[in-house]
């Protein structure tokens, strides 16, 4: 991802720790700030697009990276609720805006440019070189789907790339335990089984671009541009992009989102010890990611519209039986906000109609998932609920373009049948191409 920067420049990035804060940062000049943590993928994928920018604007800001584990009281002083977060400064005085999540590189770089006047921005940038790859087969979308497409095209000889604006893994890299993949006799970490996933198909040849913005997809051109200056040109493409947490939509949701509201357990729920917690769900993901963050937190409360979880059976029998969770059935949220420390929640019951307010020191939000269709949803046929429509071998409404994973429409969502689905697009291919 990074030959797209003057070989010639070193990475200038320090780790600091809190008792360098005042004389790295406050007294720095102009300065980005990463608090990052372990077990943490968003953590991960932000990781190589700072220390690209780093290369690319060190000369003039100062890059400084922060474990947040080890350096909570500051991490808290500043506001950092969620990992990664990146903060700005010039001359001690936070600037711009705060960044959070799944951080965009493009993001980074429209705080930075604010940061230096538009002449030194231009100067900057004119090293930039574009470049132009081609292959066969074009990945879009580094989860289990994918990944398995990857492998056994790269296992047919076919000339493959993978894309992701992540890092390779999908959902399952953020999910603490996976109990029913066939072949583990016991549970496996999800960030492993996604891990071991991922060096298959990267030690069999599958070229890997990751961790990068996608900024343009043309389906018919067969033609993707990432970090807006590489061109990957193919002659077919999978779509295999996954899905994203559905928001609430509700009062005070976005501006929390980072900032006491959170959609991924593994990444934060560690900062949350012996404090409380609400949990806002009743599926899979609700249910078990409940019972993950209850190993930190002392107290959770779960809200759910319904009158019963519709998660399976052994992971509520699981969940009914810790003593750290109560559940509000036939609840809703209706705002978040924030008072001092805590984040008040308004929930409303949906028998009685009347209103109560919740206050904890975060909230976690687990409410399903939305296809990731945004940069080419009116090029393909589509359900009723925007997921891609497909036939028996993979392929989409448009030529030479095939969809696999959680981003198609079907019945079911699992490892397994986003496995299946990267396997049958693969062959289906390999076939036409040989």
């Amino acid at each position: 991802m990074n030959d797209q920067y003057p070989p010639h420049q070193p990475t200038k990035m320090k780790e600091i720790s809190s008792s360098e804060f005042e004389n790295e940062v406050l007294a720095g000049g102009k300065v980005v700030l990463d608090f990052y943590s372990t077990e943490c993928p968003p953590c991960e994928a932000v990781a190589p697009k700072f220390e690209g920018l780093a290369k690319l604007y060190g000369n003039d800001i100062k890059f400084v990276k922060m474990f947040r584990q080890q350096n909570k009281p500051l991490a808290e002083k500043l506001g950092v609720k969620s990992s990664p977060t990146l903060l700005f400064f010039d001359k001690g005085v936070q600037v711009a805006e705060t960044l959070t999540g799944g951080i965009k590189r493009s993001d980074i770089i429209h705080q930075l440019d604010r940061m230096l006047t538009d002449e030194r921005v231009k100067e900057i940038k004119k090293d930039i070189i574009p470049t132009v790859s081609e292959f066969d087969v074009l990945i879009l979308g580094a989860g289990p789907g994918g990944l398995t497409a990857g492998l056994y095209l790269c296992q047919s000889k076919v000339n493959t790339v993978l894309i992701d604006i992540a890092l390779p893994g999908g959902h399952v890299s953020t999910t603490h335990e996976v109990s029913n993949y066939p072949g583990f006799i016991d549970p496996q970490p999800g960030y492993l089984l996604s891990h071991n996933m991922s060096e298959q198909t990267k030690l069999c040849g599958t070229i890997y671009k990751v961790a990068v913005d996608v900024s343009k997809i043309d389906l018919e051109k067969k033609e993707v541009v990432v970090d807006e200056f590489e061109t990957i040109r193919a002659k077919k493409i999978i779509i295999a992009t996954g899905t994203s947490p559905n928001l609430m939509g509700i009062a005070g949701e976005r501006e929390l989102k980072g900032k006491g509201i959170s959609y991924c357990a593994t990444c934060d729920a560690k900062y949350y010890g012996d404090k409380e917690v609400v949990v806002i769900g009743g599926g899979n993901s609700a249910v078990e990611e409940a019972d993950f963050i209850s190993r930190f937190a002392g107290k959770i409360t779960m809200v759910h519209q319904f009158d019963a979880f519709t998660a399976n059976k052994q992971a509520q029998e699981k969940l009914f039986a810790n003593p750290k969770i109560s559940v509000l059935f036939e609840h809703e949220p209706r705002s978040f906000a924030r008072e001092g420390d805590k984040i008040i929640t308004e929930v409303e019951n949906l028998k009685t109609k009347t209103k109560t307010k919740l206050e904890s020191d975060g909230v976690f939000v687990f409410i399903g998932m939305k296809p990731n269709i945004d940069l080419f949803m009116d090029k393909l046929e589509l359900d009723n609920w925007g997921y891609i429509k497909t036939n028996e071998d993979m392929q989409t409404s448009m030529p030479d373009v095939y969809a696999v994973g959680d981003v198609i429409s079907k019945k079911y969502r699992q490892i397994t049948t986003a496995v299946a689905d990267g396997t049958i697009a693969a062959i289906a291919i390999a076939k036409e191409l040989s």
